[in-house]
């Protein structure tokens, strides 16, 4: 009797379509959204479901953006080798590997979670595979700000999952990666502005150019510095999420304002590894204050 197997590089190929780094981040803030959302330790098998069924539908959300944007890709350098782009992986055996695991991941978190936790990721689903991805990214400049909602949604997800319930401790923490996604994406696209000027979409530094960029990524990092200051003015964190978002933000703000002021490529490059690393920090700050009150 013989087995279908896959080649380990196909399967690597259908990996990189999740966009597992990214995939990463979106899921660790869920996973300290769901850690907030209680006081004690929350039950390890809603952690384990919620975690596996909102990674199932984030990738099966950035299978879609690939197979949308394999043209796109195709003309970028940082995207040129994914599979879709070079079409080692078609548009059928995309979608179909989407639905998969993306119907495996809405089965998880329905049967084993709860079904608020179920629509809402789906809903997460829909607005960065299809109104982000499909309507507003090829439409508007401002397309990163727009449809910044659907990727700042993982720690209401989180939260849903353990509490049945979104409240606004939750809002603040999905506000907070709003405000930081333009700035972060920015950095990006600042560097790579040549790469998007050939992609054909209309992206700020192409459309608006660098200066009027870099004064978007300083005015919005402000306003990400007051933001994540409201978690200690509701009284949801303590002293230590407060020192830490001070130094963070600051050290935020002084890339940001270089950028403004002094712009290179290599300066846009550590603004945006540090946005990363600024957004763990923050939320494992806020995780170490919600068990260590001063």
């Amino acid at each position: 009797m013989t087995t279908l197997t896959l080649p380990s590089n196909r399967i690597a190929q259908y990996w990189a379509l999740t966009k597992p780094r990214v995939t990463q981040l979106a899921v660790f803030c869920a996973v300290i959204g769901m850690f907030l959302a209680t006081p004690d330790l929350p039950d390890w098998r809603i952690l384990v479901a919620a975690t596996i069924g909102i990674w199932l539908l984030a990738g099966a959300a950035f299978a879609v953006n690939c197979l949308v944007e394999r043209e796109v890709d195709a003309r970028m350098a940082r995207t040129a080798r994914r599979a879709t782009a070079q079409g080692e992986i078609t548009a059928p055996q995309t979608l179909v590997f989407s639905g998969v695991i993306g119907g495996m991941g809405m089965w998880v978190l329905y049967n084993f979670v709860n079904p608020l936790t179920m629509w809402l990721t789906f809903v997460t689903f829909v607005g960065y595979a299809i109104i982000y991805t499909i309507i507003l990214k090829p439409a508007t400049p401002q397309n990163i700000v727009i449809g910044g909602l659907s990727g700042a949604m993982p720690p209401a997800l989180g939260w849903a999952a353990v509490a049945n319930d979104v409240p606004m401790q939750a809002w603040l923490l999905v506000m907070i990666i709003f405000v930081w996604t333009p700035p972060h994406f920015w950095a990006l696209a600042m560097y790579r502005r040549d790469d998007y000027a050939r992609s054909g979409l209309p992206m700020l530094p192409v459309t608006h150019g660098p200066k009027i960029t870099c004064l978007h990524i300083w005015l919005y990092t402000i306003a990400l510095f007051a933001t994540s200051l409201l978690p200690f003015a509701v009284h949801m964190s303590g002293l230590i999420y407060l020192g830490s978002a001070i130094v963070l933000g600051a050290v935020f703000l002084w890339y940001a304002w270089k950028m403004y002021t002094d712009y290179n490529d290599l300066l846009a490059r550590k603004t945006f590894a540090y946005s990363i690393i600024y957004l763990s920090l923050l939320f494992a700050a806020l995780l170490v204050d919600h068990y260590i009150k001063f």
